[in-house]
């Protein structure tokens, strides 16, 4: 058999594997590398695969390790434990249903916009999603609200936190279309590729997560006037009511002015996003002591946290490296490249093609398990076909917000199953999350058709990305020539392959350096806020 078919064929044999491993319950970390490990030996034994190729991983780690765009993550993670411990998600889930109680579907209007709120303060999914199930669920239900309607409303609102910038995915996802960016430039001659950041994500992001905020309220406002015993008003005296915005004006400032410090600071160019990370910290210990809950053992228990998450963060590192490096030793990016771009409407079916898989995994898989094992795969080989790296970016993020929702496996349904009453059913839950799934992707399908929601804002601030969708700067994805635009580009390789051994830009923030064999290798933090 030709070596190269038999790497391939092993590529894929490992990729399923993995997958395979993952579903049965075994840790991603060890996964990864375990599988790795044990196809490469089988390759190395058939001769199509060199154990000369683990010598980049010391290099690879380093990288990493001294990339500061990273540092974020950590930050952003104490940010979001220390806010939860301050009891943010209680005052403004009361003075918001409180706010808007009084309306039909007030309370599911109040649910997601304090979950948008969250999402821009923590970004910390399970926590959002327990909060709001112990506070918000029990007073809807006595409300008379649908629980099918109640579950899956916090279940949605809850994983917002997944594309709404500050977003640890998107951090991550900016360190991997970085590489992937400049790699796929390289490879079409261009040797002064403009950087994707982690900036540009977050502000290409902001529009979209606006926009799901926007369409999960017109689904309550829809269901109030089609099915208006599904979303009842709540009944509040005039004593209660008395005084109401000023406690609003209270609840809701310090939090609104953490995000525009963090988030601001970011969109406006005035910080990084470690920078950024840094202040929200700071912020956050401010707003817990403004709360009478910062103690000598809640700090302690939030940097146990921190350090937990973090050391789980370097140990998924090393296996995500070694999985990387051997399916790329094994050649396959090789087939997934000549697969994607033999598909009969070009760069078209490309996208959709990973689309649908990332939509399928994300039934079995968690957000984090996909984004490391399949974008750093696929995104090289669509960004060589003159996509938008911003755009792909934010439709992987909404797209992979689903897996937190889709059943069997969505972690915001097990998170909600967790905490809700003896009365709401796993039925329940599972029946109220189909019409936000389908919300999502009818959000999917908007953002597809106009990515100018994606891009107009990034071209705003920072005068655009330098790779356009129609690859001229239209930003027109479905352009009259798109036929012809939808062809793949030509690889500059000599096998047809793209060349993915190159150093990060050392002036990009989101670059990471040091990556010699592959800079497309990011850690895998699935189950990461699992616990």
């Amino acid at each position: 058999m030709d070596p190269a078919l038999l790497g391939e064929l092993i590529a894929v044999g490992m990729f399923g594997a993995t997958i395979f491993m993952v579903l049965i319950g075994f840790p991603v970390a060890f996964t990864l590398a375990g599988t790795a490990l044990i196809f490469a030996l089988l390759g190395h034994l058939l001769g199509v695969f060199d154990f000369a190729l683990f010598r980049g991983l010391s290099s690879r780690y380093f990288g990493v390790m001294t990339n500061e765009v990273l540092v974020a993550v950590p930050l952003f993670v104490f940010m979001g434990v220390m806010l939860e411990r301050s009891r943010l998600a209680e005052a403004l889930l009361e003075t918001m249903g409180e706010l808007f109680g009084s309306m039909r579907g007030g309370l599911g209007i109040s649910v997601v916009l304090v979950g948008t709120l969250l999402a821009a303060s923590t970004g910390i999914i399970g926590a959002t999603v327990v909060t709001m199930g112990i506070l918000s669920l029990p007073t809807m239900l006595r409300a008379g609200y649908d629980p099918k309607l109640a579950t899956g409303l916090i279940c949605a609102s809850g994983t917002l936190g997944q594309i709404i910038p500050p977003s640890i995915v998107l951090v991550f996802m900016g360190d991997i279309l970085q590489g992937a960016n400049q790699a796929a430039e390289l490879a079409k001659g261009n040797f002064a590729p403009d950087p994707v950041s982690v900036g540009d994500l977050f502000a290409g992001a902001f529009l979209p997560g606006m926009m799901l905020v926007g369409i999960y309220i017109a689904w309550i406002l829809f269901k109030a006037v089609v099915d208006p015993t599904s979303c009842p008003p709540m009944k509040r005296s005039p004593e209660e009511t008395r005084g109401l915005w000023l406690k609003v004006l209270v609840v809701l400032v310090p939090p609104l002015a953490l995000i525009v410090a963090v988030l601001g600071s970011i969109l406006s160019g005035i910080a990084t996003p470690t920078e950024s990370a840094s202040v929200g910290a700071v912020g956050a210990i401010l707003l817990a002591a403004a709360n009478r809950r910062l103690s000598i053992d809640i700090l302690q228990q939030v940097m146990r946290g921190t350090l937990k998450i973090s050391s789980m963060v370097f140990v998924i590192l090393i296996g995500a490296s070694v999985f990387s490096l051997v399916f790329r030793g094994l050649g396959g990016e090789k087939l997934v490249e000549d697969v994607l771009s033999s598909l009969p409407g070009g760069r078209f079916s490309a996208v959709l093609v990973v689309m649908l898989l990332m939509f399928f995994l994300g039934f079995f898989l968690d957000a984090f398990e996909i984004i490391f094992i399949i974008v750093p795969i696929t995104a090289p080989i669509l960004l060589a076909m003159d996509l938008d790296a911003v755009w792909l970016g934010v439709m992987i993020g909404v797209n992979l917000q689903t897996s937190f929702l889709t059943p069997p496996f969505g972690f915001a349904l097990f998170y909600l199953r967790g905490v809700a009453p003896k009365e709401v059913t796993t039925g329940h839950i599972y029946r109220g999350i189909v019409p936000f799934v389908a919300l999502q992707v009818v959000a999917i399908g908007l953002l597809w058709s106009f990515p100018q929601v994606a891009t107009w804002l990034p071209n705003v601030i920072y005068g655009g990305s330098g790779v356009s969708i129609e690859g001229g700067g239209s930003g027109d994805f479905f352009g009259d020539d798109a036929p012809d635009q939808f062809a793949p580009s030509e690889s500059d390789g000599d096998d047809g392959s793209l060349d993915f051994g190159l150093e990060s830009d050392p002036n990009s923030d989101a670059s990471t350096p040091g990556f010699d064999d592959d800079p497309l290798a990011p850690p895998d933090t699935s189950d990461l806020f699992s616990d």
